[in-house]
């Protein structure tokens, strides 16, 4: 806790800019078990503590929109460590709402994608957690879970067909602000800064919003995304 006091208290005093919303790509946590000899529980455990360090880089400098794409819908992931994530993914949704950093910060947990497919244990403990906040609106947490951008896109079309189609929408009417109003994450402005660690790859994290956002690329697996690479994607977003 010292050392991160120390990084965010560096960061307010070196920074005149910040995002006002910032979104993480979570990609490597099984490779980061792999590589460093750790089982699925050890590995999951660190995955959710880098996720926790960061929302208190986030109270501490008060950027009010941050977003984990904690789980991709198009799962490429062996059953095992899959089922173990979901297990470590229930636990940690289970005691947010309890979080001393939650509640006295008012954050609201928010989250976005077909979360509602997943088992019931997952289901239950992700409701707990929006309706154990939903009355905060200091700071706001989203996680994507279950989620593609592509499919959030498609929702949304598929929405605003089924107006078209019922006579309600006038389709010369169809405008960037109506596709945005019937995405998931409608409520909250589009990220402006995202760190994707998917080693050069693209993401779907927030695929409509994210067209203007700027990318930190960062090489590392999850687990290794500290308070200070974080740092140092605010010092590039800056510039």
């Amino acid at each position: 806790m010292e050392m991160l006091q120390k990084i965010t208290g560096a960061a307010k005093r070196s920074f005149s800019k910040l995002p006002k919303h910032a979104a993480f790509s979570m990609n490597g946590i099984e490779s980061w078990a792999l590589e460093n000899k750790k089982s699925l529980k050890e590995a999951n455990e660190k995955a959710f503590e880098r996720v926790k360090e960061l929302v208190e880089m986030q109270a501490e400098l008060k950027i009010p929109v941050m977003t984990f794409y904690a789980l991709s819908e198009k799962v490429d992931l062996n059953r095992e460590f899959y089922d173990a994530y979901l297990d470590s993914l229930a636990s940690f949704f289970e005691h947010l709402p309890r979080s001393k950093l939650v509640n006295e910060n008012k954050v609201k947990v928010s989250v976005l994608g077909k979360w509602y497919h997943l088992p019931g244990k997952v289901i239950e403990s992700i409701k707990n957690a929006i309706d154990g906040t939903k009355d905060y609106d200091s700071m706001f947490l989203n996680f994507c879970i279950n989620y593609d951008g592509q499919e959030e896109m498609l929702d949304a079309f598929k929405i605003i067909a089924m107006q078209v189609k019922a006579g309600k929408m006038d389709p010369e009417l169809i405008d960037k602000d109506l596709v945005k109003e019937n995405l998931y994450s409608s409520y909250f402005i589009p990220p402006e800064l995202i760190i994707n660690n998917n080693r050069g790859k693209n993401t779907s994290l927030l695929l409509w919003d994210s067209v203007n956002a700027k990318v930190f690329h960062s090489k590392k697996l999850w687990q290794d995304i500290d308070g200070k690479e974080f740092n140092e994607a605010l010092k590039w977003f800056e510039k």
